[in-house]
Order: C-alpha cells, then sequence, then structure tokens
C-alpha cells in the first residue's frame, strides 16, 4: 500500500529519546528536551496540554483505545505511533507507555519513545487503514 505523508517528515537520531509524563486524565505534566526539540512545541507549548495535541490523523484512534485500556489496567504498552510537529511535519516513533504513581499515589504514565525500524514502520503503513 503506499500512502502519501508529505515529505517533512522528522527522524529521531539513534541517540534521541522522547520521554513524557502525563496524569491519569493524559495531561501532559513533563516533557523532555528531546520532545520539544522533535515536535518543535515549547516545554510551556505542551505542559497541561492533553498528549493527543501531537496525534496524527493517520493513527487509527482505535490504536489509543487499545493504549489507554492497558495502562489504565496496570499493563505496560508498546507500539509504533505517529505524530504530527508544529511546524506540519510528521515523525514515527516505538513507543512504550509504563503505568506508574506519583508521590502521594496518584496515577500517571510515563512514555519513552526512540525512532523505530523502517521494518516497523512499513507494517504499519500496510496495517493501519485497515483498523476500523
Amino acid at each position: 500500500m503506499s500512502i502519501n505523508l508529505g515529505n517533512n517528515e522528522v527522524k529521531l537520531d539513534d541517540s534521541s529519546m522522547i520521554v513524557t509524563e502525563t496524569n491519569g486524565e493524559g495531561t501532559i505534566t513533563f516533557v523532555s528536551k528531546d520532545f520539544c526539540n522533535i515536535s518543535g512545541h515549547s516545554k510551556e507549548e505542551l505542559l497541561g496540554q492533553a498528549h493527543n495535541i501531537v496525534r496524527h490523523d493517520f493513527m487509527p484512534s482505535k490504536i489509543f483505545k487499545e493504549l489507554w485500556e492497558t495502562v489504565k489496567s496496570g499493563k505496560i504498552w508498546s507500539g509504533i505511533i505517529i505524530n504530527t510537529t508544529k511546524s506540519g511535519g510528521y515523525y514515527w516513533a516505538k513507543a512504550t507507555v509504563y503505568p506508574a504513581k506519583s508521590s502521594n499515589g496518584q496515577e500517571k504514565f510515563i512514555s519513552i519513545r526512540v525512532q523505530p525500524s523502517k521494518n516497523d514502520i512499513d507494517a504499519v503503513i500496510d496495517l493501519y487503514p485497515t483498523i476500523k
């Protein structure tokens, strides 16, 4: 299958690791410098926003439903995602999301993202349009 996402792909380099933390409602409470650099958003623009501020239209909402169901049940979720940049570009990431608790016992989630392999990207480019 061939899709056209445009020519504005941003690739994470081997030393990039995007880290974010959200509260139990998915509101961003921490962002790493790499996340700001890749997304083009400042820390101030991201903190307090819903994490879906960077969601790309190509991502099936069903994948995020599965992600939230998994981490809310106390399990770790991992998968390939595509996000948007502030300038209208996009980037692929291999994401792992961990459920955690804050020091006061509140539910939170930590997401770590790195550059996925070309094979991983190719697989979801074919898969995601089939997910309803």
